[in-house]
């Protein structure tokens, strides 16, 4: 039987040169993506730059390049920098303005993430009936797998996603075409999004939405951000990298103890990860983050802590398109529907509490964004109902880095019962 290119002895086998070519693909796609050429703005209207961040690496396997089977620069992306990418995106949580919003923000926002966490098991259900060999797998290639991560990204962004994949162990297959399922999928939501943020006033009249609080809102974060933004300097970027790193060396000191404590004395409770070193490291990482964020450390925002952490996770999303095979992505029409069914879900759960609760469509909105789209598009959403709202996406997005941990493994769990 002939090999396929990703079992082939590969082109370039040095994993140093492997982390540069990943390096050049990230810096091209960010160079070419915010470029105002004509040409480039055209094509990244319609591809999202995310997707060329994992469809780039994915042709280095593909063609033989580059094996992700012989290389380790994904166990170094994995277990180094996916910790300390969680540490950063966490710390600068201010849980006291997130309840300043109000508790009509929070709770339209914790019901995007609860839409998720039922809806998922909801469309895996309702797919069965059609097509009952979606079910009943328990190997790497189960498509409970693969929506266990697709919640991550779901209830909290790209980090969490790659956390779930590792925690639930899907393969790069199910991975690949979960990815698509989230490009595809989110990029829908997000244009109806667009939509209510054009016509909000109406809407929200309509609704008898008390909007006043959103014009105080909007005095209070142009007033943060004149006071806390300034150029960081070196030291600055040093102490983020020590407290990044420092923090993911402490989760794997703690997972080291707590691993094996489970294995030993808790052997049934490897059905739910616990006897998993890096569960137990992305659990710890993220409760390091949220602690620090009750203290000084958290200034570090100020500076670019969330971008220095963003960066590791885009090194992140590359070594996993290595991983991806795109030849398999014709098969994702029919985990489209799954997709399709589990945010329709999210939505209408949103617009039930919404019209409940008489809640701004901004809030409802943003707090969809903050569980779906994460960091990278709810200030998109926030800022298209007014430019000084950006930061509230990113705040609530942010909250959902942290809550993405637990409520997607919540939901990892609620899918291993249905799915396997």
């Amino acid at each position: 039987m002939q090999q396929s290119p990703a079992t082939q002895l590969p082109l370039i086998t040095n994993d140093a040169t492997v982390l540069g070519l990943l390096a050049l693909i990230l810096g091209f796609v960010f160079y070419t993506s915010n470029s105002e050429h004509p040409v480039w703005r055209k094509f990244y209207q319609y591809v999202p730059a995310l997707l060329m961040c994992y469809l780039l690496p994915s042709l280095l396997n593909t063609f033989g390049i580059v094996s992700a089977d012989l290389s380790k620069v994904d166990d170094v992306a994995k277990y180094f920098l996916l910790p300390a990418c969680l540490a950063l995106l966490t710390l600068s949580i201010d849980l006291k303005a997130i309840a300043g919003l109000g508790n009509k923000a929070l709770i339209m926002f914790l019901t995007g993430t609860v839409g998720v966490v039922i809806g998922g098991p909801i469309a895996l259900l309702a797919v069965s009936v059609v097509w009952p060999e979606l079910i009943g797998v328990t190997g790497p290639d189960a498509v409970w797998k693969g929506m266990a991560a697709l919640a991550g990204s779901w209830i909290g962004g790209g980090a969490n996603m790659l956390a779930m994949k590792e925690i639930y162990g899907a393969d790069g297959k199910i991975f690949t075409i979960m990815v698509t399922v989230d490009i595809v999928v989110a990029n829908l939501w997000m244009a109806g999004l667009l939509y209510l943020a054009a016509n909000h006033k109406r809407i929200d009249a309509k609704n008898g939405a008390d909007t006043s609080g959103i014009d105080k809102l909007i005095t209070k974060v142009q007033e943060y951000e004149k006071k806390n933004s300034r150029k960081p300097e070196l030291k600055d970027i040093m102490l983020i990298l020590a407290v990044g790193l420092g923090a993911a060396g402490a989760a794997h000191l703690a997972a080291d103890f707590l691993a094996p404590y489970f294995q030993t004395n808790f052997p049934e409770l490897k059905k739910f990860s616990l006897h998993s070193k890096l569960f137990w490291i992305i659990v710890a990482v993220t409760t390091i983050g949220l602690t620090l964020s009750f203290t000084k450390v958290r200034n570090l925002e100020s500076v670019g802590a969330s971008k220095v952490g963003s960066s590791f996770l885009y090194i992140l999303v590359a070594t996993i398109g290595l991983h991806m095979d795109i030849t398999q992505v014709v098969e994702a029409p029919k985990y489209v529907v799954i997709g399709l069914i589990w945010m329709a879900i999210h939505v209408i759960l949103l617009f039930i509490v919404g019209k409940a609760i008489k809640a701004p469509i901004f809030y409802l909105a943003v707090g969809s964004k903050a569980n779906i789209g994460g960091a990278a598009s709810a200030p998109v959403i926030a800022s298209a109902f007014h430019p000084s709202l950006a930061p509230v996406g990113v705040l609530l997005a942010v909250f959902g880095y942290a809550l993405g941990t637990y409520a997607a493994w919540l939901c990892g769990q609620l899918l291993r019962i249905i799915g396997s």
